[in-house]
């Protein structure tokens, strides 16, 4: 059985954005193009990392990237045949994961760097590894000011072999802030330096989705999508790509009541009605990741038209003022995505404008979504 509120991921719009993506660096530098890493963490952004990494390998995905070894090993048990990434820390996980799932390490900490080389050792291989160089996110990676002293014994190690390098930008999404084109002068030089010390990676990678779409003069020789698969553009950045949102979340009225004027509606009697109105019940609430900010700030679509999310955010429904809208129980409501109306027109509401609406950020509106809504793959 099948909850009413679900969630439906079009995998064939997830494959469409991924060839548009490539194909979009391929016209903008065809000297060079760059490969894509294809990022799913996270549960592929809410959307499912099983079905969605399988699909980006089918569509021509060679490279995935993930956060942890868990969410590699999960990966595999689902049969993705792909080079798997591993983005995060891994002073606290267990590293025979690494080499029982063919994962790829990120070593970003001389801790890191000595775990990963006492493993291979121990498994008598020599593992492949990409170089994480902190140049001013202050989160993981060698400090791009301290190469020299921090990186002579991992590029000597007869176990470890440096297949790329690699760097994470704080503001590519932020037109304004100066730390990006720092960031990429600092890499420039920590390049410079690996390469003084005997480095020599088979390529480098640094762009985020914001960064892709900001300078094509950071590309290298991969980019590292996330966001932009899923049809989503990082605010406050536009673009020109035809992209299609992979995510829509679906619902349907349970019960509608009516409410007279003065009465109030939901805990807290945070909304009380000016004149008499109407009330749907939609089962969806905080306990599947919508926000409590929701209320009094954000909509839905029923019958094509917007109707505003009144009260507050429940555990596990939410209450909308339909007003004289003709709504019945088992209608459809939107609450990411689009829906035509009865007599014609389209109306969207997307991940970026319901965070725009409570003042976050898209990537949180997704990767929220609860894991007891139903994804729905097409």
């Amino acid at each position: 059985m099948i909850r009413p509120t679900v969630a439906r991921v079009d995998l064939a719009a997830l494959k469409s954005n991924f060839r548009r993506l490539a194909e979009y660096v391929a016209r903008e530098r065809p000297d060079a193009p760059p490969k894509l890493i294809a990022v799913v963490k996270a549960n592929a952004y809410g959307h499912g990392a099983a079905q969605v990494a399988c699909a980006l390998e089918d569509a021509g995905a060679d490279l995935l990237a993930c956060a942890d070894i868990e969410e590699g090993a999960a990966l595999r048990a689902a049969g993705v045949r792909a080079e798997i990434l591993v983005f995060g820390a891994l002073s606290v996980s267990d590293l025979d994961g690494l080499f029982d799932c063919r994962l790829t390490p990120t070593i970003s900490s001389p801790g890191a760097a000595r775990a990963v080389q006492a493993a291979a050792a121990r498994y008598r291989q020599r593992m492949r590894y990409h170089l994480k160089i902190d140049t001013g996110m202050n989160r993981l990676g060698f400090r791009h000011d301290n190469l020299r002293r921090m990186l002579p014994e991992l590029l000597a190690s007869e176990h470890l072999r440096l297949e790329a390098v690699y760097t994470h930008f704080a503001t590519a999404d932020n037109p304004e802030s100066p730390l990006f084109f720092e960031q990429q002068a600092r890499f420039a030089r920590a390049l410079g330096e690996i390469e003084a010390l005997g480095g020599r990676p088979s390529y480098r990678h640094a762009c985020n989705s914001a960064a892709l779409l900001r300078d094509a003069r950071a590309w290298y020789e991969r980019v590292r999508p996330g966001l932009l698969l899923y049809g989503i553009v990082p605010p406050p950045l536009a673009t020109t790509l035809p992209l299609t949102p992979v995510l829509s979340l679906h619902s349907r009225v349970v019960a509608v009541k009516g409410v007279r004027a003065g009465e109030s509606v939901g805990y807290g009697a945070a909304f009380t009605a000016a004149a008499p109105t109407r009330i749907a019940i939609v089962p969806a609430g905080y306990a599947d990741g919508l926000d409590l900010r929701l209320g009094g700030r954000g909509s839905v679509l029923i019958r094509g038209r917007r109707s505003p999310i009144v009260g507050s955010v429940c555990m596990d429904m939410l209450m909308v003022d339909v007003g004289s809208l003709d709504v019945a129980p088992g209608d459809e409501v939107v609450l990411i995505g689009s829906q035509e109306a009865p007599g014609g027109g389209v109306d969207r509401i997307d991940a970026r404008e319901m965070a725009a609406v409570i003042g976050t950020i898209p990537w949180e509106i997704v990767c929220r979504i609860g894991s007891r809504i139903e994804r729905v793959y097409q």
